[in-house]
Order: structure tokens, then C-alpha cells, then sequence
């Protein structure tokens, strides 16, 4: 990645935690599933101490369920290990100021274990693996999300003790587009994009969406890496204001049976004098970005796990849902998996099947490794898709975890790309959500069976 200034110099903030106005550092990390984990430190203490030499987190952080359960079958943290610590190091260039939280300041870190070697299973260290790789082409992968989210207006403590039923969206109807209806939650809307802003990220707009309540807010493209550790942070701080503010949002994939959250990533490559390389002659596409885009249909299976990645996020591949069926590519066509857009400069395509639960450092090091077996093994682009990609005779997405995670465990290619660690670590993480669905009695069959069957 490129020298850049980071939202917040380290000398700002000790500046800042002189004068009293910083009192507080938040060092953190993404894990698995893309939350951020970590410690909230004395800002003095962070300075005195931390800065240099980090600091210990057990590394059953990356050995856990949704509901943070110590679970078996990882062969990096288990009993028998002991649960140990893994170093966290903070990456300076992340450091920035948290404006929904009073006196605070935030830091990225890596993970790194007691003799100085990555943790290879982190997200953020996987997706570093492919930048590295990306980067002895030549090229450097910038990158957008498009993250949507759902406003309800009761609280999370509501939202729980109601067991997520009945709950009142902020927006009755499609708002999709609508100024009215942003209008209705304007205020909430406003204080994201704001603050978002003063924490170092650039906002481009805010949109209403189909579901009722259904909001989008985009950020402008940076790096990979960059943009990746903005979204966590952005995620993190939308449920924050939106707590305070005593309402609640999801970026759950599939809250109800209508349009679901999607994640759309639009990714493009520039060379070392910051060239887009995608671009080619005549406005069409570049031989790169021809291979790196039949990279992405060989892969998309494949890959799946890294783009949907609990058991909520195949409910939205549904067909006229805008949410993608088909492992297909076209120009400009939302009914494809691979959708291609923009001209010259701007040339770039977008990748629709990751949902508003995708941890972006897994997606994105799945796009990168999927372009460079493009890129490596000169793969041949086939035609775009024309129509309907949803009626039309194409591969299929997997319509499960249970088929995503089989696919990935058996793939020559993610072994080849990630190493057989990684592989055997997300394989378990699939397994061990799979297994606690199975076992669990929910309340559609409960519905379905307690008087009529």
C-alpha cells in the first residue's frame, strides 16, 4: 500500500490527550464474522505503553461463534492449547478520531503471535496475502462498498426482548430513491454521514431502498485495505449513533422475505503511475481486466463462503430480487453476479453477491485471488449476458452454506490461493454456524407444526 496520511497523526493526538480533549484510545481488530474486537485504553497508557509495543488479546477471538461460544475444530485456539494471547500491533496509518463517542480516538491492528509471525487466518492478514500478491503484478486494487442497512424504531434492547418480531420500520413503504422518504430520518442519516466524515472517511451520498426502512449510505473508493478497515469502523459507528440516537439498524443479508441488504463491492486495478488498468481502448476492457474478470466466474463458487457467509445470507439469492442467481457477467446488468461499469478512469466491476453481513477483508482477498488465477492462467472471458440472467441457463450460485462450505473445502484453487490453514479454519467456522442451525427450533416450524401437525 502507497505512503498516505492517516485521518489522524500520532502527534495530533498526543497533542490532543495533552489539552484533555482525548481521553480515550480504542485499539481493534476485524474478525471473523468483520466485527471489531478489542480494548479501550487510558489515551495516556496508549501513548506511554501501547504505541510501541501493543498489546495481548486471547486468541479465541478468532475461534468463536456469532454469540462469542468457544467452539471445537480449530486447530489455532482450543482448550487443549490453552487459549493463549495473540500481539496486537497497531497500524498507525488507521489511527483516527471516533466522533460518536466522546474523547475517543481508534487504531487498526494486526495480529501477529509471540515470535512476530501473522496470524494467517486473520482477515485483515488474508487479505494482505493477495494484496502482496496483486502487488508483484504490478498493480494496486481499489475499491467501493455499497453497504445497506434496515432503520427500525424501537431499540436493540426492544428489538431483543421482543425476539425481533413486530418491530416498526422507520419508513412504511419503498422508499427507494425517494427524498421524502430520507427525509423522514434525516436527522439520524445526517449524524452518520457527518461524523463518518470527521472520523477520516469520504462520503459520497445517502438513498432510500425498496424495504421498508432501508437505507444506504456509499463512501468514496480508496485502496483495498483502506476501504476495508473504513467499513468495519463504519458499521461499528452506525450501530453506536444509532443507539444513541434510541432506534436500531441491521445489516442482517435477509431480515424479512423482501428485499434483503445487499453489499454490492465494486473493485478496479491501477498500475505503479495510478492508471487504471481495466480500462482499454475505444472505452471496452482491457485484456487485464478480461482475465481478471474470467478469474471472478471460475472462482465465483468457489469463493462463495468469503462472499455469503452465514446461513441468513442465501435467503437473498432470490430470482427478480436484485440479488444475484446466476454465475454471470454483463454490461451494466443488475441481474448478473458480475455486473461491468463505468468508462475509461472509471472502468470497473462490481461483484453483487456479498450481503450487509460480508466481512469485507474475506470478500475482497476472495475478489483479488480470483483475478489473479484469471490473470496467471489467462483465462478467456465468455460473452456477456444480454437479458434476464434469471431465466437464462447459467451455473447457479449456491443456494446454501452447507453447499458454499463444501465447494470451498474441496477447492484446489482457494487451497492454492489462501493455503490449507485458511481453508480449514473458515470451513469450520461454516461448520460450527451449520451445526447450531440444525439443532435449533425455529419459529417457522413451530407455526407449521405445534397444532396442525
Amino acid at each position: 500500500m502507497a505512503d498516505r496520511t492517516p485521518p489522524l497523526e500520532v502527534e495530533e493526538l498526543r497533542l490532543l490527550v495533552e489539552s484533555g480533549e482525548i481521553d480515550t484510545v480504542v485499539l481493534a481488530f476485524p474478525d471473523m464474522q468483520g466485527r471489531l474486537q478489542g480494548k479501550r485504553f487510558a489515551a495516556r497508557f496508549f501513548l506511554d505503553e501501547v504505541l510501541e509495543h501493543g498489546t495481548e488479546g486471547c486468541n479465541y477471538l478468532l475461534a468463536v461463534d456469532t454469540d462469542m461460544n468457544t467452539v471445537d475444530g480449530y486447530a489455532m485456539s482450543s482448550w487443549e492449547r490453552g487459549y493463549g494471547d495473540f500481539a496486537m500491533h497497531p497500524d498507525l496509518t488507521t489511527l483516527r478520531r471516533v466522533p460518536w463517542n466522546d474523547g475517543t480516538a481508534m487504531v487498526i491492528a494486526d495480529l501477529a503471535w509471540e515470535d512476530g509471525s501473522p496470524v494467517v487466518a486473520a482477515p485483515r492478514q488474508i487479505l494482505r496475502r493477495q494484496l502482496e500478491r496483486l502487488a508483484e503484478h504490478g498493480f494496486t486494487a481499489h475499491v467501493g462498498t455499497e453497504l445497506e442497512f434496515i432503520v427500525f424504531k424501537d431499540t436493540y434492547e426492544q428489538a431483543w426482548d421482543r425476539n425481533y418480531r413486530g418491530l416498526t420500520p422507520a419508513n412504511q413503504y419503498n422508499i427507494d430513491y425517494s427524498v421524502l422518504g430520507t427525509g423522514r430520518i434525516e436527522p439520524l442519516l445526517r449524524r452518520i454521514r457527518n461524523e463518518m466524515a470527521a472520523a477520516g472517511l469520504t462520503v459520497e451520498s445517502a438513498k432510500g431502498e425498496c424495504n421498508p426502512g432501508q437505507h444506504e449510505i456509499v463512501f468514496r473508493y480508496d485502496e483495498a485495505l483502506v476501504t476495508c478497515d473504513q467499513h468495519a469502523v463504519y458499521k461499528t459507528g452506525a450501530k453506536e449513533i444509532a443507539a444513541q440516537e434510541g432506534v436500531a439498524l441491521t445489516f442482517m443479508a435477509k431480515f424479512n422475505e423482501r428485499e434483503g441488504n445487499s453489499c454490492h463491492i465494486h473493485l478496479s486495478l491501477q498500475d505503479a503511475d495510478g492508471r487504471n488498468v481495466m480500462a482499454g481502448e475505444a472505452g471496452g476492457m482491457s485484456p487485464v481486466m478480461r482475465h481478471f474478470l474470467a478469474g471472478q466466474l471460475a472462482a465465483l463458487r468457489d469463493f462463495s463462503l468469503l462472499y455469503a457467509p452465514n446461513i441468513n445470507s442465501y435467503k437473498r439469492f432470490q430470482p427478480g430480487s436484485f440479488a444475484p442467481t446466476a454465475v454471470a457477467w454483463g454490461h451494466d446488468n443488475r441481474t448478473c453476479s458480475l455486473r461491468v461499469v463505468g468508462h475509461g478512469r472509471s472502468t470497473r466491476f462490481e461483484n453483487r453477491l456479498p450481503g450487509g453481513d460480508v466481512n469485507p477483508h474475506l470478500a475482497v482477498a476472495g475478489l483479488i485471488a480470483a483475478g489473479l488465477h484469471g490473470i496467471e492462467q489467462k483465462l478467456e472471458l465468455p460473452e456477456p449476458c444480454e437479458g434476464n440472467a434469471y431465466t437464462t441457463a447459467y451455473d447457479h450460485v449456491p443456494t446454501t452454506l452447507r453447499e458454499a462450505a463444501g465447494l470451498w473445502e474441496t477447492s484446489d484453487l482457494a487451497k492454492a490461493a489462501f493455503g490449507d490453514d485458511v481453508v480449514a479454519h473458515y470451513r469450520n467456522m461454516a461448520r460450527v454456524e451449520l451445526e447450531a442451525f440444525d439443532a435449533a427450533v425455529t419459529d417457522w416450524e413451530l407455526r407449521r407444526s405445534f397444532e396442525r401437525l
